[in-house]
């Protein structure tokens, strides 16, 4: 399909204009009447996102890992999601957020990195990528060179590839054996999707992580038991995780989480019955 042929909505003209002349309340009101409809968007994508959850979710038994791959917004969205992944479940180096233009791009757009089509996979092979991994691209208009490069060559190589992005029909969308297309509509700012489409990139992505964390066994109950503890606050609320699990005083309780390091492991410990240690 050729780039021009698929519906662009994330470039459709704003439902409302002459932006300059409204007040402030009116610009709030205005984005927020549009960021209501994000939710039920992604709502009607929930099955495909169910679906790509259990298949990685199958190869993270495996030792697979999960790749977003992105430019721009999108790219620095899939970079935040990964980077909480090791804070959040005590996992390290299986969920990798990958931005056209490196890290740099971070912070600071680099241009025309996303319109190299061959960038994506290189990068992606940087990482030793097998066919147990899986690789999202994430890219609002469906069209970025940069992510449906990488998604057609990882797909070429035989790896489980799946795409969110806000136009149907795109070139990406078609290249994904998991499409995920979120209509959200246009933007309050046209063409802005850092806006509306950022904001469902980000819940799906949310979805994405969080629901594959569950499934394979990083969550108790729920609460956050692989969780780092690398500030006071984490440290107290692990602290009360065990108060709670344990039914134990909370200074025991902190000297224990202190001890073994993780709310997992003092609990298999007091499990077990060591309790006069």
């Amino acid at each position: 399909m050729s780039i021009e042929t698929h519906k662009k909505i994330t470039e459709a003209p704003s439902n409302y204009d002459n932006l300059e002349l409204m007040a402030t309340s009116e610009i709030i009101s205005g984005i927020n009447q549009e960021d209501k409809k994000v939710a039920v968007a992604v709502e009607k994508v929930l099955p495909k996102i169910t679906n790509l959850v259990d298949r990685i979710a199958e190869r993270f038994k495996e030792g697979g890992r999960l790749f977003y791959i992105g430019a721009g917004t999108s790219g620095r969205l899939g970079i935040l999601d990964a980077s909480e992944i090791p804070p959040t479940f005590g996992i390290h180096d299986r969920v990798i957020g990958l931005i056209a233009g490196g890290d740099g791009a971070i912070r600071k757009a680099v241009e025309f990195a996303e319109d190299n089509t061959l960038q994506g996979w290189k990068d992606l092979e940087k990482h030793a990528i097998t066919t147990t991994d899986v690789v999202v691209g994430i890219a609002a208009s469906g069209t970025t060179p940069y992510v449906l490069g990488a998604i057609e060559d990882a797909k070429r190589h035989g790896l489980l590839t799946a795409c969110i992005t806000n136009n149907p029909g795109s070139p990406l969308a078609e290249a994904a054996e998991i499409p995920i297309e979120v209509e959200v509509g246009p933007e309050f700012v046209t063409g802005s999707t850092r806006m509306k489409s950022g904001t469902s990139q980000k819940l799906v992505l949310n979805m994405i992580s969080t629901a594959l964390m569950i499934k394979i066994g990083r969550i108790k109950g729920n609460k956050m038991v692989d969780m780092q503890l690398s500030n006071n606050k984490l440290l107290d609320r692990g602290t009360r995780y065990l108060v709670e699990a344990l039914d134990i005083p909370y200074g025991e309780a902190e000297k224990a989480l202190k001890k073994y390091g993780s709310v997992r492991a003092a609990i298999a410990y007091f499990k077990q019955g060591n309790t006069n240690e």
